[in-house]
């Protein structure tokens, strides 16, 4: 009896002076694991006679049961004061702010639309709208594209299914159809997605996606463009290089703008041209109206006579030109962007590094943030 309680004490004040988990486990062991000293005192009860097992295995059960109680009781301690000493430590001030919420921005696409769309406004030009899937005629044939030509074939064009008439509508290859919609409104009701259709003379241009098979660096199968459309009497190519020269000079914010224009051939245009502008490549940057390059910007030219008869229009009394380029090519050259290709990656990270805040300064060439 006088061990047993002496070996209660023992165990007791050991536990009592347990200052953390590990310590409390090594008295745990020493106590009752498989060689622990009550585990012991157990062991012994079978080699006891009838009557001591009957007077000791009591004794020492409760022993056990104590030491468990203890332990476990202990242990409960332990945790609440580490869990105390944590919230201490680890504690949050409620009276801070809460962290700033991330602003949306604006994409660089639109961004760069909004200055073009500036630009041409302050220059007389209105805007018109159009559908993206469009007729076969409005998007080839009232441009003068012959029957046969590539654009027309399944490797450039995203045709869709036959309607109930037979007829194979496209994904437009360009927002042109919207000049041929906007010239047929001058004997037409105006059709209610035409936001500015006017007869002669008309100046309209054309901001929208378009849709053609291919894709790499510079192309997307779809892109955004703007065409312009002048339609006036007395219209020739000096009005049409005056006009996308001023363009050049205001959208990139430069005044030394120097142009070539290359001669080249659009169905829906003639004489039709390629416009390059003098730039500096050095640097893995292109800088408009600086160095001794050239690059390609846009294409233009007099609307063809043909395009203009298939518009209701008589060529001997009106004359115009027409341009296009492509809104996120000249975004990607303005704003240094690699790869036009990540205009329409999904990735928030890239938008969060070129977008653009609705709340910025404004640009001192258009206006517009």
């Amino acid at each position: 009896m006088t061990d047993i309680t002496t070996l209660e004490a023992d165990i007791s004040a050991a536990i009592a002076a347990a200052a953390d988990a590990a310590a409390l486990e090594a008295v745990r062991v020493s106590a009752l694991g498989k060689s622990g000293s009550i585990s012991e005192l157990l062991k012994s009860l079978g080699g006891m006679s009838p009557d001591e097992r009957r007077e000791q295995g009591p004794k020492i059960n409760g022993l056990r049961d104590r030491i468990q109680a203890a332990i476990a009781s202990r242990k409960a301690d332990l945790e609440a004061a580490e869990l105390d000493a944590r919230l201490a430590a680890e504690r949050v001030d409620l009276t801070l702010p809460a962290p700033p919420r991330r602003k949306g921005s604006v994409h660089p696409t639109m961004q760069v639309m909004d200055e073009m769309i500036a630009v041409f406004a302050e220059m007389g030009f209105s805007v018109a709208e159009g559908p993206d899937i469009e007729t076969d005629f409005n998007n080839f044939t009232a441009l003068n594209f012959p029957p046969k030509h590539p654009a027309r074939e399944m490797h450039d064009t995203f045709f869709l299914p036959e309607d109930e008439h037979g007829e194979r509508k496209v994904l437009r290859t360009h927002t042109s159809p919207v000049q041929v919609r906007v010239m047929h409104a001058v004997n037409e009701k105006v059709p209610a997605w035409v936001a500015n259709g006017q007869e002669p003379p008309i100046r309209v241009i054309v901001p929208g996606r378009t849709f053609r098979k291919d894709s790499d660096q510079t192309h997307t199968p779809m892109f955004h463009q703007i065409e312009g459309l002048v339609i006036d009497k007395g219209i020739h190519m000096g009005h049409l290089k005056w006009t996308l020269e001023t363009f050049i000079a205001r959208f990139f914010e430069t005044s030394a703008v120097e142009t070539r224009f290359r001669p080249h051939h659009f169905p829906f245009t003639e004489p039709s041209a390629e416009m390059d502008v003098k730039c500096d490549r050095s640097g893995g940057e292109v800088k408009i109206g600086q160095g001794e390059d050239w690059l390609e910007i846009l294409g233009c030219g007099m609307v063809h006579p043909n395009v203009l008869r298939n518009c209701g229009l008589d060529p001997d009394v009106w004359q115009g030109f027409a341009f296009g380029c492509g809104v996120d090519r000249l975004g990607v050259l303005k704003y240094g962007m690699p790869d036009l290709r990540d205009m329409f990656a999904s990735d928030a990270r890239w938008l969060a590094h070129y977008g653009f805040s609705a709340f910025a300064a404004p640009n001192s060439a258009t206006g517009l943030s």
